[in-house]
């Protein structure tokens, strides 16, 4: 008779009420450990150099559809200067969120190994939900999770393409920011779906009781490279 199955022990409840718990299972699942890390941290010059021209190319894809341009005429917290009600790559506006987006671009290349890096991205998911901010703004999952896939693509690309760096190195650098971006995908997800409402505090609205978010932990405790 066989030896019964051993499985590692996942709590529902926590994947959905607790920060740490949900991104530690998707370590696991994706096999993301110290050398994911070590990639990254030791890629990051070379992603650096890229992210004003990956920025440019987001941008100019975003305003070519009507239904992902028209977020840009709807005024964003911190932004006090005028709208084109019909952006365009040097729009106010729009100069206004590349910053964002190049600061965001060059977060993901430091360093994975806290909760705090974890915690930000699970902040931008948040806000791109519509909350925790005075100027609500929501963007469907489904533009969010085409525009990370369209950023991963353009990333894949440059660095499979660069003159400098070993083939080991890219395919390191590559499976890193892979498994980087999707986690984000899940964590838009998160803030969007409505899986785990009967258990983690979602009213019917997709808000959180008392207008808190679901826990999350801001903790600087290492959650990979222990292996």
């Amino acid at each position: 008779m066989a030896a019964p199955r051993l499985f590692m022990q996942v709590d529902r409840k926590d994947l959905y009420t607790t920060l740490e718990a949900r991104i530690r299972y998707l370590h696991s699942f994706l096999d993301f450990s110290s050398k994911d890390i070590e990639a990254l941290i030791t890629g990051a010059k070379y992603i650096e150099a890229l992210i004003p021209a990956v920025v440019n190319i987001v941008y100019k894809k975003l305003l070519q559809y009507s239904i992902t341009a028209r977020a840009f005429t709807t005024r964003s917290t911190g932004f006090d200067g005028p709208i084109d009600e019909s952006p365009q790559e040097d729009s106010p506006q729009i100069l206004h969120r590349k910053m964002f987006l190049r600061a965001y671009l060059s977060k993901i290349c430091s360093d994975p190994s806290t909760m705090e890096f974890w915690q930000y991205l699970d902040n931008v998911g948040m806000i791109h939900a519509g909350l925790g901010r005075a100027h609500r703004l929501h963007i469907e999952y489904i533009h969010l999770g085409v525009c990370l896939a369209f950023i991963q693509d353009i990333l894949t690309e440059a660095i499979l393409s660069h003159p400098r760096l070993s083939m080991p190195r890219k395919v390191a650098l590559v499976k890193a920011i892979g498994k980087v971006i999707w986690i984000q995908n899940d964590l838009m997800a998160r803030w969007q779906l409505r899986d785990g409402d009967d258990v983690s505090g979602k009213d019917k609205e997709g808000e959180i009781e008392n207008g808190e978010p679901v826990e999350g932990i801001s903790s600087t405790e290492p959650l990979a490279g222990e292996r």
